[in-house]
This record gives structure tokens, C-alpha cells and sequence, in this order.
């Protein structure tokens, strides 16, 4: 059996689990989604309480539940939001552009400048520039993302009114083709500059203490030996070693990112996943909000096996099993 076959295997299994886990933590809560309707609707007829339980299967002992989502899920049927009442694959794919845009944005603006701040950080040791960047990072990454979140909107938004405050796009604006894009690319700064704080400043230690090593070993010496500039040691012969651990924070940055989505999204309005849950969660809309974490576990496990992957290209000793 191959590594990617297995790795499937595996990432079936883990699917299963999660389900499970989900399940009955989000069950173990107090109340349910008809206990909100009551509230809101201000219905206090148990009769129809019981008939309103009964239509959406939430009657049914707590196995029989689990035994007919995970029958649903099997068939990519997510259920129908208790709220809505709408299909729950539906409202995912609705808002899940949204997020994987954000996602994406994030870490590839976090790996592009910490990788850059890293290397220079690297290359400058002990120097006046290293301090600065060190320091710099060390802040970052103690600066909760939230914070963040709200500096920026009272700098850049409220103060300078450089960028729009919230939402994906302008409301009440019809804008197609560069105009569009354009909107977009405003309303997404403040977002993935958020999302992607504090790993700037754990990409820039990571690059830094790597590329430190990888400069320490004996090829590197051999090229110094051979009169080649540091500069093109560095591109050459370093940089990629040291993209190795970077790629593995990748990983577990995808998966953090899902739980900073929250954050970043309810404070600046974005329209994905995040703000769904959230809502998912006030609502007490349980089906909804696991057809959302059963999607967040799929991109995590998908994403851990592309790095996995990207490791092996990187590096070709590595031999994953």
C-alpha cells in the first residue's frame, strides 16, 4: 500500500473520530436550536415543542442521531440547518470561498514576509538589523489577534479612512471585472494582515534559527571555500533546508487558521465559515455547525498530507511511511 493510500486510510478514520467527538460535545450542551426558536417566537406549547423536535429527529436517542449523520455524511448529505432550514452543503459552499480566500491570503502573505524578515534576520546576525527584526517578531507573536484586529481598524479605517471597515465587499455597489477585484482586494487587507500577525513573527524565529544552522554545516563551508558570495549561498544552498520546518508550520497554521477565522471574521464582518460558526453557535444550530467542522477537519487533514508531501519534493531524503 502506498504512502498516499494510507494516508487516506488514515484520514478516514480520523473523520469518523472527529464526527464522534463532535458529536457528543456539541450535544452535551444545554438546549438546541427549537429551545431558541421557542425563545425568539415566545412559543410555549410543550405539545408543539415535541412536534417542532420531532420533525428535525432530535427525539431520537443521542445514537440513533449520530448513526443517521453518519449515514447522511456518507452520502455528502450535511443535513439541514435547524434554523434556515436549508441545506447544510449549501450554506458551506456559500461561505467557504470566502474563507479559503482569507486562508490562502494568510499564509502565504505569513510565510512570504517571515521568510523575508528570517533571512535577512540570518544573514545580518548580532547586527543592529537582527535585533530590530528579532524584536519586532517577538511582538508580533505576542500580540493576540484580536488586538491586532482592532488597531488596525482604528488606524486605517476610522483614523486614516484609507481602507473600508467591514464586510467582502461595498454594500449597495454593483462592481464587475478590475473594479470588483479591486473592492475585494481593500476589504481583504485588514482581514489576512490580522489572521496573519502573529505567524510573521513565528516564521521569522523559524527562518532565522534554521537558515543559522543549515549556514553552520560542512557544504556551506565548501562553498564559502569555493569564493562564492553569500548572497548565493544563501539562495542556493540554504534556503531551500530551511523552507523544511517553515513548511511544517504551514500545516498547523492551516489548522489554527480555522479557529482565528472566528476572531477575524466576526470583527471585520467577512462572510465566511468563521462568522457562520459563530452565528451556528448562539443559534444552537447543531447540524449546521457540524456540517462546518466537518468540513474544517477535511482541509486540515488534506492540507497536512500536501505537506507532507511538499516535504519529500523539499527534501529528498525524507521518506515519509
Amino acid at each position: 500500500m502506498s504512502f498516499v493510500t494510507r494516508r487516506i486510510v488514515q484520514m478516514g478514520f480520523t473523520l469518523v473520530v472527529v464526527v464522534f467527538a463532535n458529536f457528543l460535545l456539541l450535544h452535551a450542551a444545554p438546549g438546541d436550536v427549537i429551545d431558541v426558536l421557542a425563545t425568539e417566537s415566545q412559543v410555549g406549547d410543550p405539545a408543539q415543542l415535541a412536534e417542532m423536535r420531532e420533525r428535525l429527529g432530535l427525539d431520537q436517542p443521542l445514537v440513533v442521531q449520530l448513526m443517521r449523520y453518519y449515514v447522511s455524511l456518507a452520502q455528502l448529505d450535511f443535513g439541514r440547518s435547524g434554523r434556515s432550514n436549508r441545506p447544510v452543503l449549501d450554506m458551506i459552499a456559500e461561505r467557504l470561498p470566502a474563507t479559503m480566500l482569507l486562508m490562502v491570503s494568510s499564509v502565504l502573505l505569513s510565510l512570504a514576509v517571515g521568510a523575508l524578515l528570517g533571512t535577512i534576520a540570518a544573514t545580518r546576525v548580532h547586527s543592529a538589523t537582527d535585533t530590530a527584526i528579532s524584536t519586532l517578531a517577538m511582538i508580533m507573536y505576542a500580540t493576540p489577534s484580536f488586538l491586532a484586529g482592532l488597531l488596525l481598524i482604528l488606524i486605517f479605517s476610522i483614523g486614516l479612512r484609507w481602507l473600508p471597515l467591514i464586510g467582502m465587499t461595498t454594500v449597495g455597489v454593483e462592481l464587475t471585472g478590475a473594479a470588483y477585484v479591486w473592492d475585494v482586494f481593500t476589504h481583504l487587507i485588514m482581514p489576512v494582515v490580522t489572521l496573519s500577525f502573529i505567524y510573521v513573527g513565528v516564521y521569522t524565529r523559524l527562518m532565522r534559527a534554521s537558515l543559522l544552522e543549515i549556514l553552520t554545516l560542512d557544504h556551506i563551508r565548501t562553498a564559502r571555500a569555493k569564493g562564492l558570495s553569500r548572497s548565493a549561498i544563501t539562495r542556493n544552498h540554504a534556503m531551500r533546508n530551511a523552507f523544511s520546518p517553515m513548511i511544517v508550520m504551514c500545516g498547523l497554521q492551516v489548522g489554527s487558521v480555522f479557529g482565528g477565522a472566528v476572531v477575524v471574521e466576526t470583527i471585520f464582518g467577512w462572510p465566511g465559515m468563521g462568522l457562520l460558526a459563530y452565528n451556528a453557535v448562539f443559534q444552537r444550530d447543531y447540524v449546521l455547525l457540524l456540517g462546518i467542522l466537518f468540513m474544517s477537519a477535511v482541509i486540515v487533514l488534506v492540507t497536512s498530507l500536501l505537506v507532507d508531501l511538499v516535504l519529500m519534493w523539499l527534501d529528498p531524503r525524507v521518506r515519509l511511511k
